[in-house]
């Protein structure tokens, strides 16, 4: 085993490092970089010439500033080095989880991300909970009741609404219930009022569940197909094998087969996969969803920092995000050998 968790550590170390390299090496050709927005500015949005390399080279968007005001800026984002300096240098500070500072918004990325995670932690947490909660036990009773009425009825409501976009359904309930051509039953934006600190304890509970309703219900919609899917095949699966046979044939009723027998190798499927959602359920806001519901969580502040080019944030969010992934994985390994006694970590190797 523990050579196993020693390999699979190792092993994170070039995924990381490919995964950060080629990015920064991408950003080295994306055009418009700081550099060029300031000298943009400067010349009072003058039209800019020419290609814009992401690591501030020299290009017709600098006449008009002098030399040395050119350096200052080159100096004040780090470009006066050459980019093999910058790259192990942000190496140097990723070792040691130093995600570097914004360059607009004169704050550090580990202090932005903090920020921001509260509206991603209600977004992923509540996604999360909701879509195991509904879809497991109605997997279960699509498997126990196939090829019935409530078999097909159901998974066509559960397949029309992976078929809405979540955006598009964002929109729909704030047309209907946010103040659009119908009723205003919810509020259009955050997740609380502006006298949330005036409420008593129930009060900002009420509030707080009366501002998520519309943006998680447009989340977590289309997210129940796949989990009922998959945990309605699992069980079927398993229910057609010989030792739920043989139990039936021992006497036992179908409730006592199906929680007893059936019931635990048919949720290591999902099971394995908890860590992975649990995790990953912070971090996969929706962009749309977010800008739509006006909520400043960590998938606007992805977007915002691609768009204004700054790459601290870029870079040290990416880091973070796949050190965080690739650790969630390892841990989807282990968890699947635990609920299985069958998998060895000799047969991994």
């Amino acid at each position: 085993m523990w050579n196993y968790l020693f390999k699979r550590l190792l092993l994170m170390i070039p995924t990381l490092l490919g995964v950060i390299t080629l990015t920064f090496i991408v950003i080295q050709f994306v055009p418009g970089g700081p550099v060029e927005q300031m000298l943009t500015e400067l010349r009072h949005g003058a039209t800019v010439g020419g290609e814009a390399s992401g690591g501030g080279s020299l290009y017709k968007g600098s006449q008009g500033v002098d030399e040395e005001r050119l350096k200052e800026i080159k100096a004040l984002y780090g470009f006066d080095k050459p980019p093999l300096e910058r790259y192990f240098s942000m190496l140097k500070r990723f070792a040691v989880f130093d995600l570097g500072q914004s360059y607009f918004q004169h704050k550090s990325v580990a202090e932005l991300i903090r920020a921001k995670l509260p509206v991603s932690i209600t977004l992923g947490l509540w996604t999360f909970f909701l879509t195991y909660l509904i879809s497991v036990p109605l997997g279960i009773a699509k498997a126990v009741r196939a090829g019935t009425r409530f078999d097909a009825l159901s998974s066509d409501v559960v397949l029309v609404g992976y078929a809405i976009p979540g955006f598009v359904l964002g929109v729909l309930l704030l047309v209907l219930f946010g103040g659009g051509s119908f009723v205003q039953w919810f509020p259009l934006r955050g997740l609380t009022s502006d006298n949330w600190d005036q409420l008593s304890l129930m009060g900002k509970v009420m509030d707080y569940l009366w501002h998520i309703t519309l943006p998680i219900t447009a989340s977590v919609v289309g997210s129940f197909a796949v989990i009922t899917m998959l945990t309605k095949n699992a069980f079927l699966e398993e229910i057609r094998k010989q030792y739920v046979l043989t139990a039936r044939a021992k006497g036992l009723s179908e409730r006592a087969v199906l929680w007893r027998h059936i019931f635990r190798n048919a949720l290591i499927p999902l099971v394995t996969g908890f860590p992975a959602a649990f995790v990953g359920a912070f971090f996969t806001g929706s962009l749309l969803i977010e800008t739509l519901f006006s909520l400043d969580g960590l998938g606007l502040l992805s977007y915002e920092s691609v768009i204004r080019r700054d790459y601290p944030v870029v870079l040290g969010a990416l880091y973070l995000f796949t050190l965080i992934g690739l650790v969630t994985k390892l841990i989807s390994d282990v968890c699947y050998v635990w609920v299985d006694p069958r998998i060895h970590f000799d047969a991994l190797d």
